[in-house]
């Protein structure tokens, strides 16, 4: 029998932040490579810089230049530039958002011609990697683009909480016009999808969160409950979606609610995030359903107040790795036992 060999992308994101230290942390564990052939895409000066600043000297990585080039059960360096680039933990710099651009725009590449099979992204500076063929708030609406999706869904896991988001990374006074009727169908469509391909669940209960403090309190505190939310809702249901709610959100997460829930989805970015990095901690992994493409990344930021101090916890990015490979290799038995179900039955002599 093959050795399973998936070979996973990794991108460098905003090296001033722990994003280096976190993958030399996770990958310096030989567990890591059963099965996978890790690829990052950055700079051998960058990481070597942060293998002595995290007492990792003993950590070693074969340099490839290309995808196909790469070493199984090896950590492997696609090295994008041979610049002397200054290293500043803790600071925000022009230069290492040009990288962590670079970085993305290679990984990607490889992705769509299959030289990797998943992505896994480091934290980036949102701000600082704004350029020519960047002009997005995040990864998760850089990737939608790139896959010709029209929205793609930001869903958070960890063992004991998916949660999604109606809207992103837009400012709050933006949410009322984008949080319609039609964007939380939408949402619940691509959750309840993902979480069949994706998870293996086939019949997934999902909850949903109200817009107003108390879900509106009956129309006291709001009308977009009863006029926006509960017809999505309704909608959903007639397509066989499993949908609860609209629930006040800080009874549904002080009174653990989530537990009786497949996955939760939420209004608005921080009434989803701030509950779920509460009790995700340092497991919480960010993933973008609804992409022909399997991408997660870390549920953390940069976390630039502790960058080469040595203490960022690796386990985000270990979870999402694993969590990427995981939904791989389910979209792959998918794909089998659908080409099984097509294939003619042979009749018998």
């Amino acid at each position: 029998m093959t050795e399973e060999r998936i070979k996973v992308g990794i991108t460098i994101g905003d090296y001033n932040g722990i994003g280096p230290e976190i993958i030399l942390k996770a990958f310096s564990d030989s567990r890591m490579m059963q099965g996978l052939t890790p690829i990052l895409y950055g700079s051998s000066r960058v990481l070597n810089h942060y293998k002595k600043l995290t007492d990792l000297n003993d950590f070693s990585f074969q340099g490839i230049k290309d995808a196909d080039a790469a070493v199984h059960k090896k950590f492997n360096l696609i090295s994008l530039t041979k610049e002397e680039l200054p290293v500043e933990p803790g600071k925000v710099t022009e230069i290492a958002g040009k990288l962590a651009f670079q970085s993305l725009e290679a990984a990607v590449k490889d992705l769509a011609s299959n030289k990797i099979d998943v992505l896994v992204t480091a934290p980036i500076n949102k701000k600082n990697i704004q350029r020519e063929g960047f002009r997005f708030p995040g990864h998760t609406e850089y990737l939608a683009k790139y896959s010709n999706v029209d929205e793609a869904l930001m869903l958070m896991c960890c063992e004991a909480l998916r949660v999604g988001i109606v809207t992103g990374h837009i400012p709050l006074s933006e949410v009322p016009q984008q949080a319609t009727s039609d964007a939380v169908f939408s949402k619940l469509s691509a959750m309840h999808k993902t979480l069949r391909t994706d998870f293996s669940l086939q019949k997934p209960k999902i909850a949903v969160l109200g817009m107003n403090p108390h879900a509106g309190d009956d129309g006291l505190l709001g009308s977009e409950e009863k006029d926006i939310i509960l017809p999505a809702l309704q909608k959903a249901r007639e397509e066989g979606i499993f949908v609860f709610g609209p629930y006040p959100a800080d009874g549904f997460f002080a009174g653990n609610a989530a537990k009786n829930f497949d996955a939760v989805l939420a209004m608005y970015h921080d009434q989803g995030l701030i509950p779920f990095k509460h009790i995700a901690g340092d497991s919480g992994v960010n993933f973008t359903a609804g992409l022909p493409i399997v991408r997660t990344s870390p549920g953390h930021g940069t976390a630039y107040d502790i960058a080469g101090k040595g203490i960022a916890n690796e386990n985000s990015m270990r979870q999402a790795v694993f969590t990427a490979a995981d939904i791989y290799r389910r979209r792959a038995e998918n794909r089998q036992l659908a080409s099984q179900a097509l294939e003619p039955q042979k009749k018998g002599k």
